[in-house]
């Protein structure tokens, strides 16, 4: 059954605030092999500009991932999480995130679609620092496939 238009433009309220770690910035850029020093070494950071080391720009999708949490949990929209996968991914970045930041990310539906029976909705997520300067925007497409026939 397709998802409700209506819940097109709706925000839900903004996360706590997530701390981000030299340590979490390190293991993440280990995880996806970027060797960039401005990721694991202050100094070489400080050298480019920088307050303290920066996150890989993918590092923020697994906190706006987990904001978009109150978008697929939402019992009212009806989105079978059973059968969600990842569609798309894409950022636009105001600054690099640096550890010490306090992020909080402030999710919104802006697309419904159904195609081929499949549930489409993009989520924008809005991030934040502590101050309440916009650091990025995160847009996440997640597809829920259509149910098989019996």
């Amino acid at each position: 059954m397709a998802l409700d238009q209506s819940f097109v433009g709706r925000t839900y309220p903004p996360t706590p605030p997530y701390e981000v770690g030299r340590e979490k910035i390190r293991e993440f850029a280990e995880a996806v092999g970027d060797t960039n020093p401005a990721y694991v070494d202050p100094e070489a950071a400080k050298a480019l500009g920088h307050s303290d080391v920066i996150a890989p720009p993918t590092f923020v999708f697994s906190i706006t991932f987990k904001a978009a949490g109150q978008v697929i949990h939402d019992p009212q929209l009806g989105l079978d999480y059973d059968r969600v996968v990842h569609g798309d991914q894409k950022f636009s970045y105001v600054r690099p995130v640096r550890a010490g930041d306090r992020l909080t990310v402030t999710s919104t539906i802006e697309a419904i679609k159904s195609l081929a029976g499949n549930d489409i909705v993009d989520v924008r997520g809005e991030v934040h620092d502590e101050s309440g300067e916009h650091v990025v925007t995160a847009w996440t497409k997640l597809v829920a496939r259509a149910a098989e026939e019996a």
